[in-house]
């Protein structure tokens, strides 16, 4: 992804609330530029939107309708449901694109807009520079008048649909009874439908991050702050948390003995049992650059292949389409079981480790240690203006890091698509090289940073 992007970033438009690229003006602009990008034929249009539970979703939401219906599409409003029932719907009800309204793990103050095509898919690279063009033209001329201006609607029974569509992953014999469940759902998207999932397919089911205020979505909760999450595990002796990230896009699980299993372990979970079961395509899975070379190393034991793509589980989602990959994901937690999902789906990712849980009948500790990750260290160095990465002395400094570490680990550098930040990981079985090299790289991007 060109970092020249206007709007566009890894995973849509994202931003800090009402500021910049995600104000209300912004945010109609998508709307009448997807409209019109999408508008092909004389039928009736329509586009489905969802959003998460921040405070903005009110205001960003109404400005995409006015966009849209100024374009002349029908809008179909969700609510609150996570992106991937966004993406289902968007094909249910025979949409021409659909919206998700979501900054995924980020902060309540930040938000953003991510669209999927008619096929439930994220756009490509090429249409989302379409929409940037017209975003930036004057659309007056291809805006819709008299009765052509499209209607809003509010869709109901949306959250009974993706339960049903969630639990239909599974085999229709298999049930949780017996299973204490934590489930964390970031006080974000997931917060009715996956407690609710889980309890109607027999699991005892503990909540938190349920109460959404509009303000404390991923405070100190969800896939990317899980010690609330294994406290509660402890606490009520569970046999397994689960914790999502604001749009529900993303899952980490806990084990019983308050262990995080991260996105890499759940893959090869899930790799391990389709092959079993020999519902594995492709002869191996798609991950990232991010993702551990204990992963790799793993699947490579069990004669899989493990395809490594750019950041982003669009990215991912592409070259398992291109290929013919039936599982992928990112180390976050983004798992993609294209068998079922166009998108990454937590409750679904989750379900599929509790159906081996009862199946293998032992601890989630046992089920979930596929393998001992390679020693890797990741850290984040913010930036307000530039180009870190074109600086001489970095650039050294990266070129050197990667001498050091040879044919013994990996050095990943590459700048976030959401935020200013140069993201640094290196791994290798030497932990005290890994670290050093890490070190030197983000003290010289601290120094043009500063």
């Amino acid at each position: 992804m060109s970092n020249k992007r206007k709007y566009f970033g890894t995973d849509g438009i994202r931003g800090y609330a009402n500021r910049s690229s995600m104000t209300a003006e912004t945010a109609m602009r998508v709307g009448m530029a997807a409209g019109v990008a999408f508008k092909r034929g004389n039928h009736r249009h329509r586009v489905v939107v969802g959003k998460d539970t921040r405070l903005s979703g009110y205001m960003i939401e109404n400005a995409l309708v006015a966009g849209f219906t100024a374009a002349g599409m029908d809008v179909f409003l969700l609510g609150p449901v996570p992106t991937p029932a966004v993406a289902m719907l968007t094909r249910s009800l025979r949409a021409d694109i659909g919206v998700m309204i979501s900054a995924s793990h980020n902060a309540y103050h930040d938000n953003g807009i991510k669209l999927f095509g008619p096929n439930g898919f994220k756009l490509s690279d090429e249409i989302e520079a379409e929409i940037e063009r017209l975003m930036d033209n004057d659309l007056t001329a291809k805006l819709s008048s008299g009765h052509n201006i499209g209607r809003a609607t509010r869709v109901e029974g949306v959250h009974d649909r993706y339960i049903e569509f969630a639990k239909r992953t599974l085999p229709r014999s298999m049930s949780l009874e017996g299973l204490r469940v934590v489930i964390d759902c970031a006080n974000g998207a997931a917060y009715k439908v996956a407690p609710a999932a889980l309890w109607e397919l027999g699991a005892e089911v503990v909540e938190i991050g349920t109460s959404p205020n509009g303000i404390n979505i991923n405070a100190e909760c969800g896939s990317t702050h899980t010690a609330a999450l294994a406290r509660k595990v402890n606490e009520v002796r569970a046999d397994i948390g689960i914790a999502l990230d604001g749009d529900a896009d993303r899952v980490i699980i806990v084990d019983e003995k308050s262990n995080v299993i991260d996105g890499d372990q759940l893959m090869a979970l899930v790799a391990q049992s389709w092959k079993e079961k020999e519902l594995l395509s492709g002869k191996g899975i798609v991950a990232t650059v991010m993702s551990n070379l204990g992963l790799e190393r793993f699947l490579g034991d069990h004669d899989l292949t493990l395809a490594r793509t750019a950041v982003g589980d669009r990215y991912v989602v592409e070259h398992m389409r291109k290929n013919g990959f039936n599982v992928g994901g990112e180390q976050s937690g983004h798992i993609v079981l294209s068998d079922y999902a166009t998108t990454g789906d937590g409750l679904i990712a989750a379900l599929q480790v509790l159906s081996v849980v009862q199946s293998w009948n032992k601890p989630v500790s046992e089920v979930c240690a596929r393998f001992e990750p390679v020693p890797q260290v990741l850290r984040n160095v913010r930036y307000s203006t530039g180009e870190p990465l074109k600086d001489k002395l970095v650039m050294e400094s990266i070129d050197d890091g990667r001498n050091r570490l040879a044919n013994s680990g990996r050095l990943v550098i590459r700048a976030s698509g959401t935020e200013p930040l140069i993201r640094v990981m290196a791994e290798g079985d030497d932990e005290t090289l890994v670290r050093s090299v890490v070190d030197d790289i983000c003290t010289s991007l601290q120094k043009i940073a500063a």
